[in-house]
């Protein structure tokens, strides 16, 4: 395989250089607030294993483009509401690429910059009931 020419670290980097990060301590004091939306990119299995941040709303990471615009088929509401939206996942990674892209739209978005795995490790409280029991 040739190399690339942006490793995903990189983009990452590049994304993160440009969108507006929300340190975990900070969501934590957010999640209260009525004007604030989280939004869980992680996948519908990441979710049910490990929990959720509690009142998200979940978008599948290959779905945000289209969730949140207006003129496409897949547009979603709660993306016309007048709020501010915090996206995230479960290290920051996908989150920060999912913004830029965003933002790039037009979209006024902000990312948990050290995403899920950080607010559990902070203590952020979670939501359970999205676990899905073991068999």
């Amino acid at each position: 395989m040739p190399p690339l020419k942006h490793s995903a670290a990189d983009m990452v980097a590049a994304a993160r250089a440009r969108i507006d990060e929300v340190t975990t301590p900070d969501a934590i004091a957010m999640l209260d607030d009525p004007d604030v939306l989280f939004v869980d990119l992680r996948d519908v299995r990441e979710r049910q294993r490990s929990g959720a941040i509690p009142g998200s709303f979940h978008c599948p990471r290959g779905m945000a483009e289209f969730w949140v615009d207006p003129d496409s088929p897949y547009f979603k509401e709660i993306f016309g509401h007048d709020k501010r939206f915090i996206f995230h996942c479960a290290s920051g990674w996908r989150s920060a690429l999912t913004v830029a892209t965003l933002n790039d739209m037009g979209f006024d978005a902000a990312h948990l910059r050290d995403g899920f795995t950080d607010w559990v490790k902070s203590g952020g409280p979670v939501d359970e009931t999205v676990i899905k029991p073991s068999l």
